[in-house]
């Protein structure tokens, strides 16, 4: 299957799962990652607003403000086709970004490589830290730094998923950053402590 096909199955497949069943996949994937030694040690966390059936991250979101860490979103850099991340306390007005997307408007920022734990949505992965994102290259560019020195202990890697996101095998290509770990509503890959 072509990975334009594979995307398209794959979202489907999210889409297609009921609010109860997000919901309780939602839960689930909150119990699991605060169970991570990253996210013990983590002060500073990046996250995401789910769109399109992703894997909502708001109950996990609302324990880290609990916790005092200090949670980020991503602000796309569209010229230098990457992102860096904007500190999101629970008051900063959000402004959608010339792709609708929903962004910090007026916190600090963070370069990728200063952000303790990244969490962050995709469209498939595989048991080998595989990710399949949408497909505008986004994450790999700003993580590209992972793949060409020893790897550091931050940024610590994770994808949420649904359990129906996951496939055997993706094609890996020399610019793709792995994940150090996906969690999905049945259970974690880990691909490092």
């Amino acid at each position: 299957m072509d990975v334009i096909a594979l995307r398209r199955r794959l979202r489907a497949a999210r889409r297609a799962l009921s609010p109860a069943a997000q919901q309780a996949a939602a839960e689930a994937v909150a119990v699991r990652i605060r169970a991570l030694p990253a996210y013990a040690a983590a002060r500073s966390i990046a996250v995401y607003l789910a769109c399109d059936g992703e894997l909502d991250p708001a109950v996990l979101v609302a324990g880290a403000r609990r916790d005092g860490r200090t949670l980020l979103l991503p602000r796309l850099l569209p010229e230098a086709g990457r992102m860096d991340f904007a500190e999101w306390p629970a008051d900063a007005p959000l402004v959608a970004n010339r792709f609708g997307i929903p962004e910090p408007e007026g916190t600090p920022l963070h370069a990728p490589e200063a952000v303790d734990l990244v969490l962050t949505p995709l469209v498939g992965f595989d048991a080998h830290g595989g990710r399949l994102g949408m497909g505008g290259g986004y994450y790999d560019r700003s993580f590209a730094f992972l793949l060409t020195r020893p790897r550091p202990s931050r940024p610590y890697l994770v994808g949420l998923a649904h359990a129906c996101q996951r496939v055997d095998r993706l094609e890996v290509r020399p610019w793709d950053v792995p994940l150090d770990a996906v969690v999905s509503d049945t259970g974690g890959y880990l691909q490092a402590a």
